[in-house]
């Protein structure tokens, strides 16, 4: 399986998890007195949305290179990656918003079940975070690492929303908003998350050399193929999935152009044998004086 179907089968986890997260919070939200479950419930709705937006993402990003798009159509990945930190900070905004509101609103202390519901719902973003993570890596994707951190975030405003409504139950009256404090905290660090992930997808798209470990991996690769005798410049820069290459190659300054272009090719092919998420290779060859 190559990498964007990897993707694409996990954003669909994404996808059913938040659905049937955000019927269960809401319903417990409402039933349960908890506004900071309710909340919750309007973090995974905007989650589903999200999910769907990565989706449509992949499904674009998997097709091929033609003459309008000769780099194919990876760079689609970091501009996703930014329709999902909108819908982040969204739902952020939209938290602290009805947490501010309810917080003036007197209110009853939430049913005690409700910690129940929220621990199991903890468990499992925090299980969904790690799939995901681990496939965001695996694929070298911005915009699936961006979806990993929705459900770190989801687990997030459910730990404040589980502090909160504690609080609520220990002291009793007066405290029956403190499951609101705890969602407008929550809001918080979404925001603070927000900026974690828009910020190398920023330098995706302004192609920032940010990748050395693979450029000591390409130049250490390198001198693995016979006639190439060291490496000059050796910029990288991503494209959705694939890292593309611009590498100088060293080779003897007496042989023929034939032979350089030969060494070019073999160079060309043994790295991209070697490091299977590159995409485009292109070497220059330098003479050796």
């Amino acid at each position: 399986m190559n990498n964007v179907q990897t993707a694409i089968r996990t954003t669909y986890f994404s996808i059913i998890g938040n659905t049937a997260l955000a019927l269960i919070k809401g319903l417990a939200g409402v039933f349960g007195n908890s506004y900071a479950l309710i909340a919750d419930a309007i973090e995974s709705t905007t989650d589903i949305f999200a999910s769907l937006l990565v989706l449509v993402g992949f499904k674009y990003a998997k097709r091929p290179a033609d003459e309008n798009h000769p780099y194919g159509h990876g760079k689609i990945e970091p501009l996703i990656t930014f329709a999902v930190v909108a819908f982040l900070v969204v739902s952020a905004t939209v938290i602290a918003y009805t947490s501010i509101q309810n917080i003036q609103t007197p209110h009853e202390t939430p049913e005690s079940w409700t910690l129940i519901v929220l621990g199991l719902i903890i468990i499992w973003k925090e299980i969904s975070f790690q799939i995901v993570i681990k496939k965001s890596k695996q694929t070298n994707s911005s915009s699936l690492k961006a979806d990993a951190w929705h459900h770190r975030s989801d687990a997030i405003t459910s730990v404040m929303a589980f502090i909160g409504i504690s609080i609520a139950l220990i002291f009793g009256k007066g405290y029956e908003n403190a499951d609101d404090w705890a969602a407008l905290f929550a809001s918080a660090f979404i925001l603070f998350n927000s900026y974690l992930i828009l910020r190398p997808a920023l330098g995706e798209v302004m192609d920032e050399q940010l990748y050395e470990d693979l450029i000591i991996e390409i130049r250490a690769k390198s001198m693995e193929v016979k006639g190439v005798l060291g490496t000059e410049k050796c910029f990288v820069r991503k494209a959705g999935m694939k890292f593309n290459v611009d590498l100088h190659a060293i080779v003897n300054g007496e042989i023929s152009v034939t032979a350089g272009h030969d060494i070019s090719h073999k160079l060309k092919d043994y790295l991209r044998k070697e490091i299977p998420n590159l995409g485009h290779v292109l070497i220059h060859i330098e003479p050796k004086e």
